[in-house]
């Protein structure tokens, strides 16, 4: 095991774009996996692979390439490795870049799930206060952005 998680840190420090985008995408397709079996209980014979399939595809090319651009510009307008430095990059995150990117996300599914512009919009008036508010649960947190410290899937 630790051989396999050598190897996937030297692909990541040789390709950190592509690694994070594919990262991403995996763990998306795997946490909706997870979800439907564990979860929702489906069983592998009434498992949605097609809902896995576009949970992949929103992780490999909206997702993994949108999160991982906004932390590269976010290491420039906001330099340092300081726990001060990592409030403050909280704080900018959550504040004017997740209401954006929940926005797109929840548009997103919602069309690859087939839903008209109407029902999109009701949607998003319907879920997007929610959405927000237990992001900011789960973001804001200090136990999870303690614990991110030690999740090394992103390089730098």
């Amino acid at each position: 095991m630790s051989g396999l998680w050598r190897s996937y840190q030297t692909l990541l420090f040789k390709h950190p774009w592509k690694v994070q985008i594919l990262t991403t995408g995996t763990l998306m397709g795997v946490g909706d996996v997870i979800s439907q079996q564990a979860v929702e209980k489906k069983g592998w014979t009434n498992h949605d692979m097609g809902r896995t399939v576009k949970m992949t595809g929103i992780g490999l090319f909206y997702v993994g390439p949108i999160i991982g651009g906004w932390y590269k510009i976010l290491d420039q307008l906001i330099p340092g490795a300081t726990k001060t430095v990592a409030l403050k990059k909280m704080l900018f995150d959550q504040i004017g870049f997740a209401p954006c990117f929940l926005g797109g996300f929840l548009c997103i599914s919602s069309a690859l799930n087939g839903l008209s512009t109407d029902q999109i919009w009701n949607k998003l008036k319907r879920d997007y206060t929610d959405t927000l508010i237990a992001n900011y649960y789960i973001g804001c947190c200090p136990v999870c952005c303690y614990s991110m410290e030690f999740l090394p899937l992103l390089e730098g």
